[in-house]
């Protein structure tokens, strides 16, 4: 493929390509909240008066967080999106928009979002500060965490742990989840991160060379296709590893949600290494019959591991050896 430059007279921008930089389409993602609030609910109990504000609020914190992120992520962007296969079509890469309106567009959904957080209580708060934070820790430079290898994928899956404390918060906005539980989700994130970054790392190098792919995105040049499943690996590990520390000490009864765990962070990868992967647009995965058929494996054994109790999986946690005759 040759280098994808945009047009030297770009049309201006529109209202609607300003709109389309915040990626409302991208807020399927917060449904990492959920598992906060129920985790919440069932560790703890509902610990406030203001059940629905809450939820509200909170939601609405972390929409508007994540779009003044998406915000200056394509608008820094857009030098280097346009040598990618289908981001060269982004509203930031095809059109001339204004400096100072995209700023102000950021500026704004920030303060909405830190409005909102304010509104609900202080843990959420303090949660969307975090967020908008690693916004800029991750898209702006000279930090720019994003043109770094590994470190790209580290800062980035900081997202997943805070969108579920922020769901923890609009449940018992007076502690925060237990700290493997934090750890699982930041790893799991990191494998999601991972999987993305090798789906992109195989499609682009097979059809356009390595070349290309480093001028979209730098952290690439650090990146080979061996190094990216390495690291899949570990991230899926450490993720699994942390929420069985979680399983073990909160009910043991969920430690048979631990082979279709397993097998979910499997099927992921696979999907990862299919061209075209639905991997690299992580907003599209209930598309995914075959994944979205393991999620709802997981959701049952789940709701049944909730509601029975199961004794005999206290031996697990007992020292226990195997007598020879």
């Amino acid at each position: 493929m040759e280098e994808v430059d945009a047009p030297a007279l770009k049309p201006q921008g529109r209202f609607a390509d300003y709109l389309a930089i915040a990626r409302f389409d991208h807020s399927t993602k917060h449904v990492f909240i959920l598992p906060g609030m129920l985790l919440a609910y069932l560790l703890r109990g509902v610990h406030t008066a203001f059940l629905f504000e809450h939820i509200v609020l909170g939601l609405a914190a972390a929409i508007c967080i994540a779009s003044a992120n998406y915000v200056i992520n394509e608008w820094l962007d857009r030098e280097f999106d346009k040598f990618h296969p289908t981001k060269s079509d982004r509203s930031a890469v095809r059109r001339e928009l204004t400096r100072s309106f995209v700023m102000l567009e950021w500026i704004g959904f920030v303060a909405l979002g830190l409005t909102f957080a304010y509104l609900a209580n202080r843990i959420t708060f303090a949660l969307a500060c975090l967020f908008a934070l690693q916004g800029i820790v991750y898209n702006v430079a000279p930090l720019r965490l994003k043109d770094k290898p590994f470190l790209d994928v580290i800062s980035e899956s900081v997202n997943n742990p805070l969108r579920l404390m922020i769901g923890w918060a609009m449940i018992d906005p007076a502690t925060l989840p237990p700290g493997s539980i934090i750890l699982c989700y930041w790893a799991g994130g990191a494998f999601l991160m991972a999987a993305k970054r090798l789906s992109e790392y195989r499609q682009i190098v097979a059809s356009h060379g390595k070349a290309l792919l480093a001028r979209y995105r730098a952290s690439f040049a650090g990146y080979t296709d061996v190094s990216l499943t390495v690291s899949c690996l570990l991230y899926a590990m450490l993720s699994n590893f942390f929420l069985a520390i979680f399983l073990l000490k909160y009910r043991i009864e969920y430690l048979l949600m631990m082979p279709v765990v397993m097998t979910l962070f499997g099927h992921y990868l696979s999907i990862s290494m299919h061209p075209d992967s639905s991997a690299q647009r992580p907003e599209k995965l209930f598309r995914e019959r075959g994944l979205m058929a393991i999620v709802a494996a997981l959701i049952c054994i789940f709701a049944l591991a909730t509601f029975v109790d199961m004794p005999f999986l206290a031996a697990l946690t007992q020292q226990q050896f195997i007598s020879l005759p």
